[in-house]
């Protein structure tokens, strides 16, 4: 109980890219990666937080690749959403052999597998205590899972929007190829946007913004990250109005 009332944050929308997944090889699923993933948003879940994720695709499929070789966007996008809900099934296949009760809802009906997205249904899992995977992005082509990670935040009125990578936070340049990138610990919404920091895409960025949400961009790779943001630890980068 003492736990519960150091959290910063009780109801969290972490967006995962589909790569995260892929581990060292780049493509497909990585067993340990999803067996990591999940006991580091057990700690979370096990410290009474309501925990809601948003998945790309693009270890399996990506819309980009598909246009070069003559697939149209639209079809492209579609199967990029295809692909998350792949990911989706295997972060809730994996989550619940470690005991931890979900549900996973769909942008796009799909009755077999996954629930229909219904927002009241969707707080009504909050409300008993399930890890709420939202698969299928928004169920349109043209916006990204960053778009829905961010749409989905607000719906489920998340305190904030934990954005996982695989570097420490927003830097003035690409710290994979940068020695001498800078890493920002805090910047506004107004500064990214001048800068050109790469947070989200704009679409996302711009419903962040408006609707006054924070983002935290932080190293999910890096053991306990998750869990000591939640409890109000100072890491990767604070995004805020």
């Amino acid at each position: 109980m003492a736990a519960k009332q150091k959290l910063k944050y009780k109801r969290v929308l972490l967006k995962l890219s589909g790569e995260s997944l892929s581990g060292e090889n780049h493509s497909g699923i990585d067993v340990k990666i999803l067996n990591y993933l999940t006991s580091e948003i057990k700690k979370v879940y096990d410290l009474g937080v309501d925990v809601g994720i948003v998945i790309g695709g693009g270890n399996i499929y990506r819309g980009l690749s598909a246009q070069a070789q003559g697939i149209d966007a639209v079809t492209g996008d579609y199967m990029g959403m295809l692909a998350t809900i792949i990911n989706s099934l295997a972060l809730q296949n994996s989550l619940e052999k470690s005991g931890i009760p979900t549900r996973l809802l769909s942008a796009i009906d799909m009755n077999k597998i996954a629930e229909p997205f219904i927002r009241r249904r969707a707080m009504r899992h909050f409300e008993k205590r399930r890890i709420v995977i939202f698969g299928g992005g928004t169920g349109n082509p043209y916006f990204t899972t960053d778009t829905a990670g961010a749409l989905r935040a607000l719906e489920m009125c998340a305190d904030v929007i934990l954005k996982g990578t695989r570097v420490n936070g927003v830097y003035d340049l690409d710290p994979e190829k940068h020695k001498n990138a800078k890493l920002y610990h805090s910047v506004t919404f107004g500064e990214a946007i001048k800068k050109n920091l790469k947070v989200m895409d704009m679409t996302a960025f711009a419903l962040c913004r408006e609707n006054n949400i924070p983002i935290v961009v932080f190293n999910m790779n890096k053991k306990d990250n998750f869990k000591k943001i939640v409890l109000g630890e100072k890491i990767g980068t604070f995004v805020h109005n």
